[in-house]
Parts: structure tokens; C-alpha cells; sequence
């Protein structure tokens, strides 16, 4: 039996032809909705995600962007994070850039901690959102192993990547029986 899979967007929701989207309506993953996409309250994002984690035991969480940060934070807060198989992070938001903090005022500081889960980190060299050297610090933090995704913008729909076929298969790998911790 295939594990859940919880799809995880970050700020303003991921558009009908962003990759994250696409899975959806191909393979059929569960999207986590919020309550506001344009306002974002960590709290209220974690309550959210608790929620479906409860009700897909066993899931592989797929967070892109703010997404990620998200998983980190409900991660370190919760007593259900033993129900998650694995995590799949992809170009995690700086949310503690200056020009944030007015926007994303309650996402920081990032947490820092291990993720008591599997997980892998995809990142791009050329992400607006966040260096490639502070993606690769979170994702030593948080015990992912990352992997390189070149000079692939943001990971999004405006990077042009259609159904992001590489990042399918690094799902498809985190879905298969035997996972180990990584980095």
C-alpha cells in the first residue's frame, strides 16, 4: 500500500500549473489547504497540518517554499510528527530576509531542529527566495539530504518545469518501503 501524500504549498497557494498542482490532479495527492494563502499565520498553518496528518497517518509531506519552513515548525511543536513517513523539501522560503518580516511576521526565526523524520532537500543556485548556501545550513539542520537542482529558479511554475519529472522521482524514492535519515 502506497503512503498518503500531503501536498504542502507556501505563500499564495502553488497556481494550476505549478508542478505541485499537477501532481494533484494527475496522482491524485491530498492538498493541505489554509485558511489564507495571502496572509499567513504560522499557528494557524500548523493547526492545518496537524489536522491532515492526523487524518492520513503514515503520509509523505511534499512542501514547497514557505511549505517548508511550515514542516519545520509544526515538526518541533507536535506530539503526531511520528505519523509522518518523510518529507520532500523543496526551495525553502528565507522567511528572515528582511524584506519579510513584515509580510511573514510570525515565521521567525526559522526552526532549526532535526526533523524527526526521513527527508530531502531539492534546492536551486539561483532561488530569489533563498540562497543556495542558507538552503544548504536549513537542510543540514533539519537532517535532509539535499540534492542540486542547478539553476532552476524558485522550483515553481515560472521555472518552466512542467510536471518536474526529477522531482517526481526523488517523491517516488521517499515512497518506497525503507527510508533512512539523512545528511
Amino acid at each position: 500500500m502506497t503512503a498518503p501524500v500531503l501536498l504542502l504549498p507556501g505563500w499564495h497557494n502553488s497556481g494550476p500549473t505549478h508542478w505541485q498542482s499537477l501532481w494533484q490532479h494527475t496522482h491524485g495527492y491530498t492538498r493541505v489547504e489554509q485558511h489564507s494563502w495571502d496572509w499567513p499565520l504560522r499557528g494557524d498553518w500548523m493547526m492545518q497540518l496537524e489536522e491532515a496528518v492526523l487524518a492520513n497517518p503514515g503520509a509523505v509531506l511534499v512542501a514547497h517554499s514557505l511549505g517548508c519552513v511550515l514542516v519545520a515548525a509544526w515538526a518541533a511543536h507536535s506530539l503526531h510528527a511520528h505519523h509522518v513517513k518523510a518529507a520532500l523539501l523543496v526551495a525553502p522560503a528565507d522567511v528572515e530576509r528582511p524584506e519579510m518580516q513584515q509580510m511573514l511576521y510570525s515565521w521567525s526565526p526559522i526552526v532549526r531542529e532535526r526533523l524527526p523524520f526521513p527527508s530531502v532537500m531539492a534546492t536551486s543556485r539561483n532561488d530569489p527566495y533563498c540562497s543556495f548556501m542558507r538552503a544548504s545550513a536549513l537542510a543540514h539542520a533539519w537532517g535532509s539530504s539535499m540534492v542540486d537542482c542547478g539553476m532552476s529558479g524558485h522550483i515553481n511554475a515560472e521555472a518552466n518545469l512542467g510536471d518536474w519529472p526529477e522531482g517526481f522521482a526523488l517523491l517516488q524514492d521517499l515512497l518506497k518501503e525503507e527510508v533512512t535519515h539523512g545528511y
